[in-house]
């Protein structure tokens, strides 16, 4: 176990990392807005919205011979969907991009306490050509590593094939 400084020094890194510290007062508007999405996609994912959703939809249905299948009874569902789905998508491509933001630095932190390349941390910043040209870089390794491994496993081959003397 470390020293109680190095517990106390990893427990404000994970404060400050998993957004618990103060955020400056320019960026209030962006964490409100963090907390927001966060808070609405636990939400919007738990079982009981979507068994309301399914339960308002059979409602809509039900009501359909009373309102005589209009115009006025299908745009309900229309406008509704149309206008939960166009906030949705916003909620959502902020979690995903805070998501990979996360999933970015865990990936670089591994890499920069392993044996692995340097280069691989900022992959993101690369152009199409760029990583084009690295997916080939390394395809060409992967097979020189497959020929060196099949010519090792041949050398045994050939080792415990031989008379023993």
């Amino acid at each position: 176990m470390g020293s109680a400084k190095e517990a106390l020094y990893g427990a404000e890194i994970r404060d400050q990392t998993a957004g618990h510290h103060e955020a400056p007062v320019a960026e209030e508007p962006r964490e409100l807005f963090r907390h927001f999405a966060h808070w609405t996609a636990e939400v919007a994912g738990s079982v009981w919205v979507f068994t309301g959703a399914v339960c308002l939809i059979l409602l809509w249905m039900l009501t359909g011979p009373i309102f005589h299948f209009s115009d006025a009874w299908q745009l309900v569902i229309n406008t509704g969907t149309t206008i939960i789905t166009f906030l949705m998508v916003f909620l959502i491509q902020n979690t995903q991009n805070r998501d990979a933001r996360a999933i970015h630095l865990k990936l670089d932190e591994l890499i920069r306490v392993s044996k692995a390349r340097n280069l691989f941390m900022n992959l993101e910043e690369l152009s199409d050509k760029e990583l084009a040209e690295l997916a080939e870089n390394l395809a060409a390794m992967r097979e020189r590593s497959v020929q060196k491994l099949a010519a090792r496993a041949e050398a045994r081959k050939r080792e415990n094939n031989q008379p023993a003397n």
